[in-house]
């Protein structure tokens, strides 16, 4: 079974967390199960960049991402070149995988309110 280690994270996350994960979920659907409120404006749809991850370990375990996906990400705060939108990354079948949730989200209808 893989592993989701998630960095801490001032308000979502301070202390860090390791979870058991299903191989295939999402990890934005890992996160949000286990307690961890990451972002998602968009309810997953790949239509935002509010839930979007850093992958510190195990990025070459996930499946490319889409263009849909690239296009969005360049959007992101804080984008590196192992960022992913965690509604589209799905867990590897085994192994660690490290995850870092970024400081701040471009959330647009929040920033509207």
């Amino acid at each position: 079974m893989p592993q989701l280690v998630v960095l801490p994270h001032g308000e979502l996350c301070p202390d860090g967390a390791v979870i058991d994960a299903e191989a295939g979920k999402s990890v934005c659907d890992v996160l949000l199960d286990h307690g961890i409120e990451i972002e998602h404006a968009c309810e997953k749809s790949c239509a935002c960049t509010t839930c979007h991850v850093i992958v510190r370990e195990g990025f070459d375990e996930l499946a490319d991402a889409s263009d849909n996906e690239e296009d969005l990400l360049d959007k992101a705060w804080g984008l590196e070149p192992t960022s992913r939108l965690s509604c589209q990354a799905r867990m590897p079948v085994n192994g660690e995988f490290v995850v870092e949730i970024p400081r701040y989200t471009i959330n647009h209808a929040k920033e509207n309110h």
